[in-house]
């Protein structure tokens, strides 16, 4: 089932066939620099693959990313449920995400990615107001983000990491 489509890109569900791709962006440090800090092991990249299989309700997820000039898959971009401090989801919120494979980087797609979620989440969910999250030194993801019109809410001096907070709302 594809459920966007871009110039160059289509989103889809993740399939089987998507998994060893999936595990090597999990597994290569650069592109996990920013999200979470270490690779995965191939056996945790495997694991957190198979639970992202399971059918999600409203279309909030992030979709398999599919490069359409070589029908590859290079990642997984979305929105899908913001959530407050207590776990719950946020009524008509959501959080972006864009994920993009390292050999795919520098090519304008995940401001592509982007602009199709956005456009997505306020004119298809009707989602009032999306939010994302950016770790400091992460800066062509910000440059990215504020391509797409996201405004910076505040910033987040952790211990170990910090954090930009972006958000867009559909008045914008």
């Amino acid at each position: 089932m594809i459920l966007l489509e871009t110039d160059r890109l289509l989103f889809r569900r993740h399939e089987p066939a998507d998994i060893d791709a999936y595990c090597a962006m999990e597994m290569d440090p650069d592109v996990r620099r920013y999200v979470g800090g270490k690779p995965r092991t191939r056996e945790e990249a495997e694991k957190r693959f198979l639970t992202g299989l399971e059918a999600v309700p409203n279309n909030l997820s992030m979709w398999a990313t599919i490069y359409k000039p070589e029908n590859k898959y290079i990642g997984r971009c979305g929105i899908y449920p913001h959530f407050n401090k207590d776990g719950n989801p946020i009524a008509g919120e959501a959080s972006l995400g864009l994920y993009i494979a390292k050999p795919y980087w520098g090519r304008g797609l995940a401001t592509e990615a982007g602009h199709a979620f956005v456009e997505f989440g306020f004119d298809k969910l009707d989602v009032q107001r999306i939010v994302t999250s950016i770790q400091a030194g992460n800066d062509a993801s910000i440059r990215v983000i504020e391509k797409l019109g996201f405004t910076l809410e505040y910033f987040e001096q952790g211990e170990y990491r910090s954090f930009y907070h972006y958000e867009i709302t559909k008045s914008q």
